[in-house]
């Protein structure tokens, strides 16, 4: 369809420079395909009537007319060079759309190869127990305070581009963002969880996302995301929940430090 309305638009820009008008000195004018100055006269196609036509060239405003054409032809180079630029990103982004999986989760692209990053193993803690959180599971029952956990004191996932660049397929419409992780021991705390007696609800203190920028791909939920400044070294995730439900899934990610020189 993008590429139906750009061939459009090309061929709308063309036919609106196709024509000239040749200005009078009275100040009239023909719409004219094409002329010649032939010596004391103007031979000129007229649009208007479909046939070549002359004017005595003393009638003819030269200067009015080519000033405008040298304009026209600039602004016709320019809405040409728009064309052809929007034309492009629009067949890289198409290129990128090709290479990411329709199934929902968290990808990168590393040369030519299109990486999977697969989801940390997330648990809720209490200062009694820890229960695995399955996305779809009943939240475990607690009371007090408790922590969103992901397993593992670092990420098998690590990077060294503090730019780093992932695209996330969701299934649903939620939120998402990158998460900087507070490592604790074995684990790294992703937010913490404190429940409510009275109203028997859970109550989350938001992760601590990062600043981000986003590209929406496609119609059915594919983003490209990447940090809006570069990552400090340390634990992060790409994380997609739902507000008020305790359903958050962690692709859970490091930055690593730059050797010293």
């Amino acid at each position: 369809m993008v590429k139906y309305l750009l061939a459009l638009a090309v061929l709308a820009v063309a036919a609106w420079a196709a024509n000239v008008k040749l200005y009078m000195k009275d100040g009239s004018y023909h719409l004219v395909r094409e002329y010649q100055v032939q010596s004391d006269r103007v031979h000129f196609y007229s649009v208007e009537r479909s046939q070549w036509e002359d004017i005595p060239l003393d009638l003819v405003d030269l200067q009015r007319t080519e000033t405008e054409a040298a304009a026209r032809k600039s602004e016709l180079e320019k809405e040409t060079k728009i064309i052809s630029e929007e034309e492009t990103v629009e067949r890289a982004v198409q290129q990128e759309v090709r290479r990411i999986p329709q199934d929902p989760g968290v990808y990168w692209v590393e040369g030519k190869e299109t990486r999977v990053l697969k989801p940390g193993e997330v648990s809720v803690h209490t200062n009694k127990r820890r229960s695995i959180l399955q996305k779809l599971s009943p939240i475990p029952a607690f009371s007090g305070k408790a922590t969103l956990e992901v397993a593992g004191a670092h990420s098998p996932n690590i990077f060294t581009d503090p730019a780093q660049e992932f695209y996330i397929q969701l299934s649903e419409t939620e939120r998402f963002g990158i998460a900087k992780l507070t490592p604790k021991g074995v684990v790294r705390i992703v937010e913490n969880l404190t429940y409510n007696p009275v109203a028997k609800d859970i109550v989350e203190e938001e992760p601590t996302l990062m600043g981000i920028l986003q590209r929406q791909l496609t119609t059915d939920g594919l983003y490209k995301i990447w940090p809006k400044d570069p990552l400090e070294p340390g634990e992060y995730a790409v994380v997609q929940y739902t507000d008020g439900k305790v359903n958050m899934q962690v692709f859970d990610f490091a930055i690593a430090a730059k050797p010293a020189k």
